[in-house]
């Protein structure tokens, strides 16, 4: 008998989105519907960082304008508390966003909207 299969087999990514959009996180369900990642759903950054508390996701991706915050202001947060999770940081609102999440520790910007290939790639690049 062979432990073949065992050896292939790598275990679930968790992949916590942070994003008050039910559209946005349908269709990221959609995109990113994979054996490989688990995909969690909160709503703002003190859920968020409730999850975090308890779970330690792989990648977080990470809206900028959330009910009870900013995401940028989050990012330093995680940085901080989880440097091993990487972040994808999403916003509609261009340039100006990117720069500071960047500054701030941001792995991916991406803008609104993306791609579908845009988001796997990136997803893809920082779990591997």
């Amino acid at each position: 008998m062979s432990n073949t299969n065992i050896l292939q087999s790598k275990p679930v990514k968790k992949v916590l989105v942070v994003e008050d959009e039910g559209e946005m996180c349908l269709l990221l369900n959609l995109l990113l519907d994979s054996e490989k990642m688990e995909l969690v759903y909160v709503q703002d950054l003190l859920t968020a960082n409730e999850y975090l508390l308890k779970e330690k996701p792989s990648v977080v991706i990470l809206d900028n304008k959330l009910p009870d915050g900013y995401g940028v202001d989050f990012i330093n947060y995680i940085k901080k508390n989880y440097p091993d999770i990487r972040i994808i940081m999403i916003s509609g609102y261009g340039a100006a966003v990117k720069d500071v999440a960047m500054e701030n520790g941001a792995d991916i910007f991406l803008e609104k909207p993306f791609t579908r290939d845009q988001i796997y790639q990136s997803i893809e690049k920082l779990l591997n």
